[in-house]
């Protein structure tokens, strides 16, 4: 497996068996991707909600590249009128896309289509968890504050090894919170994301993975620069 951090909350996740997951693909306007759209590829386009900064590219990618574009119910409306293979869902759902099982998770932030000219109604803000092939669980918490569905849903029941967490605040979760969020959740591994792209979201990674080695030794924070990969 292999997670490269494409900057803000974009990833691109391969997995054992080559399945390429792109989530949240904003890319050509955003300050601190280090690739292009036209150098990503991908089988499966996750969509967390309808703001621009994480809907950005999907269509011009899934439109090169005929990936399903796995988003909520009026998301998946919108896009298979549009022409593009869909898999629309909703909180607590699950489906499978080969051997990988996908399920929606709550959010606690807006969804409105704010990509489009005249803003519209996007659905729920969601979260993914991806069980992958070998069994390991990828949390990725799209836009959120802190809530308790991480210390009692997200933790208890799907138990990842890996979350990616905001830690931006303004928009998310700050340092403090998401510190707060990592003690709940209990993964081995927390990404930090949603920082940096602008000035309003600026954050310190060190300081954030200082917090959480104070409020548990367990969880292990990797740092990553945009381009940079963690692989297992």
């Amino acid at each position: 497996m292999n997670i490269t951090w494409l900057g803000h909350s974009a990833f691109h996740i391969t997995t054992d068996e080559n399945l390429r997951i792109l989530i949240d693909p904003f890319i050509s306007n955003n300050p601190t991707s280090p690739v292009t759209v036209e150098e990503l590829y991908a089988d499966v386009i996750l969509v967390s909600h309808g703001h621009g900064d994480h809907f950005g590219d999907t269509m011009e990618i899934a439109n090169r590249t005929g990936a399903i574009i796995v988003c909520n119910h009026e998301l998946s409306i919108y896009l298979s009128k549009l022409g593009f293979e869909t898999l629309g869902m909703n909180i607590g759902g699950s489906a499978k896309i080969q051997d990988i099982k996908i399920t929606m998770v709550n959010s606690l932030h807006s969804s409105d289509m704010d990509f489009i000219e005249e803003v519209d109604a996007g659905g729920s803000s969601a979260g993914f968890i991806l069980e992958l092939e070998n069994g390991r669980k990828i949390y990725h918490a799209g836009d959120t504050g802190i809530f308790s569905d991480m210390r009692y849903v997200i933790s208890h029941i799907y138990q990842p090894d890996i979350a990616m967490l905001p830690i931006g605040d303004r928009y998310t979760m700050g340092p403090f919170e998401a510190a707060i969020a990592a003690e709940w959740i209990n993964p081995e591994i927390i990404i930090p994301m949603h920082y940096n792209t602008y000035p309003a979201i600026e954050q310190n990674p060190l300081e954030y993975s200082d917090m959480v080695r104070k409020s548990n030794k367990n969880v292990e924070v990797i740092i990553l620069n945009p381009g940079d990969s963690y692989k297992e």
